[in-house]
């Protein structure tokens, strides 16, 4: 029935039995189309781009699992390989090299150069922070040319500071010719993490020194009215602003320490003359290309890989969940 509403207009009947209209057959093929183009169109424009990777990383990848179980002998016009499932695993897992040589070695030398250079990094960022803009792009540049340095070049700089007798760090202690930094274990790795964080801590300055432009003053100045100091200010205000960068990168620089071979390979002892100074990834080498022992180098490699897929898990999740926390 027709209702009559105080302003003296009349209601519209009530429709009675009335139902939502159903989309035609058309309208769903359109609508089904629409959502198979809208997951697909992403994967077909990084389609080039896994297709290379794929080539350049997951194959080799494979090659290097297969040769891990197999007895590979070089051979003029090719190669004879023997299937050997995981007897090279198994040597490698058992020896005394690997747990009481390698790995500490791997492990605590990233440790200390992931800590230094996220340390150094930080302190140089904050000195950044409070430069004038002339000092600033002066010092930025400085320090980015010693991440521009190529490894190589940079290492053997790290070599001839340390060389024995004619060295300027030698010559500044007073060391004779037969004092050699690069046959101590300790002292070998000591000149390793010098050289590894003076090519690695510019990231490091320049990534939390944009961080640090993110922070509002008001932060800042709120902090000082309440009495809080230098170093209260920068744990209660600057580590949780940018907590996020920290975290990228202390994860990026563990990744790239755990894998390191160009400086530790290039010095004096550490292309095999010296077991004691060996790391995961020049062990893996030599075992491979000096011993032509290619099934347990690509044990150590596929060791190596397990070890930065895991930490590569982690900084994925880390990057997954801080996003989850900003939304």
């Amino acid at each position: 029935m027709n209702r009559t509403l105080a302003t003296g207009t009349v209601e519209a009947p009530e429709r009675q039995g009335s139902r939502p209209s159903v989309p035609s057959p058309e309208s769903e093929r359109l609508l089904r189309r629409k959502r198979r183009t809208t997951l697909t169109r992403p994967w077909l424009l990084l389609a080039p781009s896994l297709v290379v990777l794929a080539g350049l990383l997951l194959w080799p990848m494979i090659q290097v699992g297969v040769l891990s179980v197999q007895d590979y002998e070089v051979k003029f016009g090719g190669g004879v390989a023997t299937f050997t499932g995981f007897d090279h695993y198994v040597e490698l897992l058992s020896g005394d090299l690997l747990w009481k040589t390698v790995l500490p070695n791997t492990v605590f030398f990233a440790v200390a150069c992931v800590g230094l250079t996220v340390v150094l990094g930080t302190a140089v960022a904050l000195l950044l922070g409070r430069l004038g803009p002339v000092w600033r792009t002066i010092c930025s540049t400085a320090i980015m040319a010693a991440w521009a340095m190529p490894a190589v070049t940079g290492t053997y700089v790290w070599i001839w500071l340390f060389q024995p007798g004619d060295g300027l760090f030698s010559a500044l202690v007073g060391g004779s010719d037969s004092s050699n930094w690069f046959t101590d274990r300790l002292s070998f790795y000591a000149i390793g993490t010098l050289n590894v964080v003076h090519h690695g801590f510019p990231f490091v300055a320049i990534t939390v020194f944009a961080g640090l432009l993110t922070i509002p003053k008001e932060l800042y100045e709120a902090a000082m009215l309440d009495g809080a100091n230098a170093w209260q200010r920068f744990w209660k205000v600057t580590v949780p602003a940018i907590k996020p960068v920290f975290l990228v990168v202390t994860i990026l620089s563990t990744i790239w320490d755990f894998k390191v071979f160009t400086q530790i390979f290039l010095m004096p002892g550490g292309q095999g003359q010296n077991e004691q100074v060996e790391n995961l990834g020049v062990y893996s080498y030599l075992e491979a290309f000096a011993k032509e022992d290619y099934g347990t180098g690509a044990a150590a490699a596929v060791l190596l890989t397990l070890l930065l897929l895991v930490i590569t898990i982690i900084y994925i999740r880390t990057l997954f969940r801080q996003g989850e926390e900003d939304l």
